[in-house]
């Protein structure tokens, strides 16, 4: 039998069964965009000939990871929404307010080379100007799962004094839906699939009743999944407590949103029976330790979400607020903090952060049918790390393992050398393989310093901490 390419003597983690399934001296074969082959050295190298042998001795290949969660078009505020109150209104709103659509673009592109530089091979990316930042996903070959961001709220909502209710717009509403619409029905399952597409309700609190009746009857017309944030701060339950006298999940569960449809972003003021009926209804959670973590304080609810038999995936959020989009940092993130809010060194162990991060987010998203694992028959995307690396050595595989608790505990994600996504190299050697790096750095950099210029008063107005730090001589 004939294989495009065969990946040789690796340890491999396939994510197959209810741990990471762990062949040592393994090898991958691939046909086109799928895998169709995975066992031994020995036998895969013996029964398939091939165009081209990849010797992986010395190094890992498991799944792509799958960011559940990423707002691509806001990584030109990076840094700019950390150690403050309100992060939201006065952190990352004075900029937003002052970019242009093109330089989105942009900075998308920057954000997703840096999750690919880190392993991540699928991006289930939610903004604004979604219908223009999906070019760069086809650009770059990677796989998205994308979602134009719907709300009523106009521009000038930083203004509008924190606490006080949004002013919500239905023309903005309808405008916004219908950019959704148009993303879905000229993107969807494109590019040999790796793009499909979802509806992007912002949050309960910034959207009318009947915008969300109309979303909500659409994803069954597009039979698609919602992703929407829920219940992601105290910020959001105080506007609903005002508009309708009910907390998010609440409201939610009335309108009939708690479905398989439904993807459930943070739940960070989520209680237990809250969090426990998203789970119940079918729905599921995305869970971003590093973002909420940095700019709520915060460790959302998923061990409950978990116990309540739902299935949960890992996200990193926004860079204004997170800093970067690296999927081994949430892995970090998740295990650790959990451990540290419960107590207990033995919660959230380093395979359930690493298949939250694969076999999990793929069920979670609803793609598990062809990604998440090294499995015969789904798309071969693949990702090939060196454990030689110091911080990954040295490699003890008896009477014990430790290559899964140092890839979540200390990888970094630079050991990532080659990413291969619908069987086609992405990135090889470090090197991206469709885009000029530097230039999507140099562009983003122009770009941020012209957003920065034109939002210095809008900063000011929000009273930013990150201001006042600098101003007193700490930044």
């Amino acid at each position: 039998m004939k294989a495009d390419l065969i990946v040789a003597n690796a340890f491999i983690l396939t994510m197959e069964g209810k741990g990471v399934g762990m062949i040592e001296n393994g090898a991958v074969a691939i046909r086109g965009d799928t895998i169709i082959d995975v066992g031994s050295s020995d036998e895969i190298v013996k029964a398939y000939k091939t165009d081209r042998l990849i010797d992986a001795t010395g190094k890992l290949v498991m799944p792509g990871l799958i960011d559940a969660h990423i707002h691509t078009g806001l990584s030109l505020f990076r840094g700019a929404a950390q150690d403050m109150s309100h992060w939201m209104q006065k952190g990352l709103w004075p900029f937003k307010k002052n970019t242009k659509e093109d330089e989105m673009v942009k900075g998308s592109m920057l954000n997703i080379i840096e999750g690919i530089k880190a392993g991540t091979t699928t991006f289930c990316d939610f903004d604004h100007g979604m219908n223009k930042i999906v070019a760069n996903y086809k650009r770059v070959g990677a796989r998205a799962r994308v979602a134009q961001t719907v709300n009523e709220m106009p521009d000038n909502v930083s203004s509008v004094p924190v606490g006080e209710l949004y002013p919500l717009d239905p023309s903005i509403g309808e405008w916004k839906l219908q950019e959704n619409i148009q993303l879905i029905e000229e993107w969807h399952e494109k590019e040999n699939g790796r793009i499909t597409c979802m509806l992007g309700p912002q949050g309960p609190d910034m959207l009318s009743v009947e915008l969300l009746l109309q979303i909500k009857a659409l994803s069954e017309k597009y039979d698609t999944r919602i992703h929407m944030h829920v219940a992601q701060g105290d910020r959001e339950i105080n506007q609903m407590v005002k508009r309708y006298n009910k907390r998010s999940v609440a409201f939610l569960d009335e309108l009939g949103y708690l479905s398989r449809r439904l993807i459930a972003v943070h739940l960070t003021e989520a209680t237990r029976e809250e969090t426990h009926l998203v789970a119940k209804r079918g729905s599921s959670m995305i869970y971003c330790a590093g973002s909420i973590g940095i700019i709520d304080g915060l460790v959302p609810p998923v061990m409950d979400f978990l116990e309540a038999g739902g299935y949960a995936a890992l996200g990193s959020d926004q860079a204004p607020g997170n800093n970067c989009n690296n999927m081994f940092n949430e892995m970090k993130f998740a295990a650790i903090l959990n451990k540290v809010k419960y107590s207990d060194p033995k919660v959230f162990p380093a395979w359930k952060a690493l298949r939250m991060a694969t076999i999990e987010s793929a069920k979670a998203i609803g793609l598990e049918h062809q990604i998440g694992s090294i499995t015969k028959g789904k798309k071969a995307d693949l990702i090939l790390l060196n454990l030689l690396e110091p911080n990954l050595s040295p490699i003890i595989t008896d009477p014990i393992r430790n290559i899964v608790p140092n890839l979540v505990y200390a990888a970094k994600g630079s050991e990532v050398e080659t990413v291969i996504i619908d069987g086609q190299f992405i990135m090889e050697n470090r090197q991206m393989q469709r885009v000029d790096e530097k230039q999507v750095v140099l562009e983003a950099q122009q770009a941020a310093n012209q957003i920065a210029r034109r939002a210095r008063e809008d900063i000011e107005h929000a009273q930013s901490d990150i201001l006042h730090m600098m101003k007193n001589g700490y930044l």
